[in-house]
């Protein structure tokens, strides 16, 4: 076991350290040698990649599996998800060759006790996404000491100086897209001839739940229609500590 390896199983400051080495030394590299280093790190078995399937997703799911595509990939199924995405995902299973993608649900007894009648996304669209996203992907990361994720900087907002390497708790958290272009997505779709996400044609360039997700205008900011006219902007997945 490396050095890097050890301080990751350890808890605590040594995964800090292990972030800040990592993304030192990964700042200028390809998204694949970032997975490759993942996976070098920590081993199969305690690496996880966490997709949506939306919109954009297939360009990093392509990039997991030219490397190794056993790499265990978590879906939040969330129970307002369009069928296209879930159409979508099993389309992309199928073109990649993903061999482990688990779909995650809610639990029944969050949802019967804090979101009966299922209009909690409209109240509370906060404690919406804690149920049925934020939760369930704690609970699903557990077994795992690191996990990657297609968060780009280009995005903007609270992801505009992402790194490639953060610490998440006591897990390492690895962002292979941080420093890719909208260009160079739209080049490996390209190259890989992969298929778009069937409501991008409807003009959804960000694909959520389905009550928070609208359409987006030719001059809008592609997560625009991501929780439109709230100033909610992320799940909060990726701004609270999942372990």
């Amino acid at each position: 076991m490396s050095t890097i390896s050890q301080q990751v199983v350890a808890a605590g400051p040594a995964i800090l350290h292990s972030a800040q080495t990592l993304d030192h030394t990964l700042r200028d590299a390809s998204p694949a040698h970032v997975i490759e280093t993942a996976l070098k790190t920590v081993g199969r078995e305690q690496l996880a990649l966490v997709s949506s399937f939306g919109t954009e997703s297939a360009a990093l799911l392509k990039v997991m599996a030219d490397v190794d595509p056993a790499i265990p990939v978590i879906f939040l199924d969330t129970g307002w998800l369009f069928e296209e995405t879930l159409a979508y995902r099993d389309t992309l299973i199928a073109a990649l060759g993903l061999r482990d993608v688990r779909s995650i649900k809610p639990l029944a007894e969050a949802l019967s006790r804090q979101d009966p009648d299922r209009e909690l996304w409209f109240s509370d669209p906060d404690a919406c996404c804690r149920i049925r996203k934020v939760e369930p992907l704690a609970r699903a990361l557990k077994p795992f000491s690191a996990w990657i994720n297609g968060r780009k900087r280009f995005q903007g907002g609270a992801r505009a100086e992402i790194p490639v390497v953060e610490d998440d708790g006591n897990k390492l958290k690895f962002n292979p897209f941080a420093n890719v272009s909208r260009e160079e997505i739209e080049a490996i779709y390209e190259l890989a001839k992969l298929p778009p996400h069937p409501l991008v044609a409807s003009g959804y360039l960000s694909v959520g739940c389905m009550p928070c997700s609208s359409r987006t205008a030719p001059d809008e900011d592609a997560r625009a229609g991501r929780w439109r006219g709230r100033p909610k902007t992320e799940c909060g997945i990726h701004t609270t500590k999942t372990s």
